[in-house]
């Protein structure tokens, strides 16, 4: 069933648990319509700063925060926050702050925006800072759980958000855990071997079950892999998963280059599983389209992860 926007679960979520935290203060650079803070900017006026069109200061005013015992929550576009990668490095890495980042508007799905408010390139930066912890939810329940843990958690945490609405994808006894993989579709039969498991994150999860739900109209099995957390990466999915399966195909809407697709070849090379790896993602700058349009031009629609994952089958 069509859900909200990560973004909207978000703005709802920081809302809901205000007084649970009441050391949560909201941090926007001039985009509070677009990150959906404005209902907590109006009910908590004194918890939320409007810092301009000024990431960099952002960043070195919310670890300042942080350092003083609040936990600040910054918000803008992705790539405009990470694209502040220095003063993260140093102000939130380095010095192990309690800052939470948060990147909406991530990925193609953007849409009609346009390359240059397209973060494509934020998860791969934000993994090569240690002690970073990267989330990034597929549905509205596992914002909402994914914000709260992220409040709970002492530390930096970079939380990828996406501005179109999305497929809900987990049931109500849904139980958000950091650093596991879930599993979104399983096929009627899955006592056989797979032709794969496929491993999506945010805004892909929806595109990889219609693939899944095509592959078995058509008599072949996939599994689909929610990895809600992108950095601790979970492994043992992967090891778990080239088990049962012909091989394992990731897709992601951010540069094939440091995301998902490289967390999941990483663990399957690290084990030496010995099964194909076939990484969908994106493999230049992006472009003003419509989402499903650019999805389809960039290789991660619904239609490319099927034929990833039976290309080069032997099929009978």
């Amino acid at each position: 069933m069509a859900g909200a926007a990560t973004r909207e679960a978000f703005g709802e979520a920081i809302v809901e648990l205000a007084d649970q935290f009441p050391h949560m203060v909201v941090m926007d650079a001039d985009l509070s319509k677009s990150t959906m803070t404005q209902a907590f900017a109006k009910k908590f006026s004194a918890r939320h700063l409007e810092l301009g069109i000024a990431e960099q200061n952002m960043v070195g005013v919310g670890a300042g925060l942080a350092l003083c015992g609040k936990i600040p929550v910054m918000t803008s576009f992705a790539c405009f926050l990470t694209g502040r990668l220095e003063p993260i490095r140093i102000a939130v890495g380095y010095n192990r702050t309690n800052v939470k980042l948060v990147g909406t508007h991530a990925g193609l799905g953007i849409g009609e925006d346009g390359a240059s408010q397209m973060g494509l390139e934020d998860v791969a930066a934000m993994r090569a800072l240690p002690g970073m912890v990267i989330l990034q939810p597929a549905d509205a329940a596992e914002t909402r759980q994914a914000v709260r843990w992220m409040l709970e958690h002492e530390g930096p945490v970079y939380l990828r958000l996406t501005r179109q609405k999305l497929d809900d994808c987990h049931g109500p006894d849904y139980q958000f855990r950091m650093g596991r993989a879930d599993e979104v579709f399983k096929p009627k039969d899955a006592s056989a071997r797979l032709q794969a498991t496929i491993f999506a994150s945010g805004g892909m999860v929806p595109e990889a079950i219609r693939a899944a739900r095509e592959l078995e109209s058509r008599g072949f099995k996939a599994r689909v892999m929610n990895a809600g957390t992108l950095h601790p990466f979970d492994g043992e999915a992967v090891v778990r998963a080239a088990k049962t399966s012909q091989r394992l195909v990731t897709v992601e809407d951010h540069n094939v280059v440091g995301g998902l697709g490289s967390a999941v070849s990483e663990c399957a090379a690290k084990d030496a599983l010995g099964i194909p790896v076939v990484t969908l993602g994106v493999r230049a700058f992006g472009e003003s389209g419509l989402p499903a349009e650019l999805y389809e031009k960039f290789g991660i629609s619904s239609a490319h992860i099927v034929d990833a994952c039976l290309r080069n089958l032997d099929l009978p």
